[in-house]
Formats: structure tokens, C-alpha cells, sequence
């Protein structure tokens, strides 16, 4: 059992809560409050799936705006904080391998979110060309390009 601890946490968590919840409805004599003890737990593990989403989202908010914005900078920066969040999936999918199988569903459920986001972006910066916000809504990005090391291509004309 603590092994899959060590292996994949979010499983754990899930394992653990509903062990605690089998044990209350089982008569343990244990003084022991299962139920929000098997909240608490199952909520270690949300945790992790909330960061998941949280580095999806941001991803996808900035792919799309280095492949729609028309500008160079800030760009630079752009291409890092797509780094850096595909690095803490890698940190948080070690930690907990389950969560892998939960990626594509993420990435579906922030789509809409992340591009709206970018979107505000981009008029903010008056970056917003006709027929933008159309393409954009339209955009759909797979898992491997926002966990994998895939880019959008530089625009042509800026």
C-alpha cells in the first residue's frame, strides 16, 4: 500500500478515500471522523489534477497567441512559460502517472477557457486581426503538441 503512495499519489489518494469511507459504513470502533478524513485525502489528490489543468490551460493560452499574434515581442516569453508549465506536467504526471489518462480530457474541458483568455490578450495588445477571433475559436490543439515539444510556426509577416 505504500508503495502506491510512492508510485502514483493521486491514485493513492483515491484508494485511500475509499477505503476510509468502506471502513465507516463497516462498523470500525475506531474514534475516527472516516468521512472528511476521506475528503481531506481525496482532496491531496485534486489537488494535483487542479495543477494538471491549471498547466494545460496555460499552455494552450499561449500557443495561441505565438500562433496568432503578428508581433515579436514578447514572444521570448511566451515560448518559456510553455516550457515551464510542460515541465511541472512532467513533475506532476511522475508524482502521479493516473493523471496521464486524464490529459486529453483536460485539455478538452480548459480549450474554450485558455482561448478566450488569449484572445482578451490579444485585443488588449490590439493584436486582434479581422477573422482572428473566429480562427481562434476554431483552434484545437492535441495533447501531444501541448505536452510534447511541438510549436506553432512563426508568422510570416509582422
Amino acid at each position: 500500500m505504500s508503495s502506491l503512495y510512492d508510485v502514483d499519489f493521486y491514485a493513492w489518494t483515491s484508494e485511500q478515500a475509499e477505503v476510509l469511507r468502506k471502513a465507516a459504513h463497516g462498523g470500525s470502533n475506531e474514534p475516527l471522523d472516516f468521512e472528511n478524513l476521506a475528503e481531506e485525502i481525496e482532496s491531496l489528490g485534486k489537488s494535483d489534477k487542479r495543477a494538471l489543468k491549471s498547466e494545460i490551460s496555460r499552455i494552450i493560452h499561449h500557443l495561441v497567441k505565438l500562433q496568432y499574434s503578428p508581433v515579436s515581442d514578447p514572444r521570448g516569453g511566451w515560448y518559456r512559460t510553455i516550457d515551464e508549465a510542460r515541465e511541472q506536467i512532467e513533475r506532476i504526471l511522475e508524482d502521479s502517472p493516473s493523471l496521464r489518462a486524464e490529459v486529453s480530457l483536460l485539455a478538452d474541458a480548459e480549450m474554450g477557457r485558455a482561448k478566450r483568455a488569449a484572445i482578451r490578450d490579444l485585443e488588449r495588445r490590439n493584436e486582434l486581426q479581422p477573422g482572428m477571433r473566429r480562427a481562434i475559436e476554431r483552434a484545437r490543439f492535441t495533447e501531444d503538441q501541448i505536452t510534447g515539444d511541438w510549436f506553432p510556426k512563426e508568422p510570416e509577416a509582422r
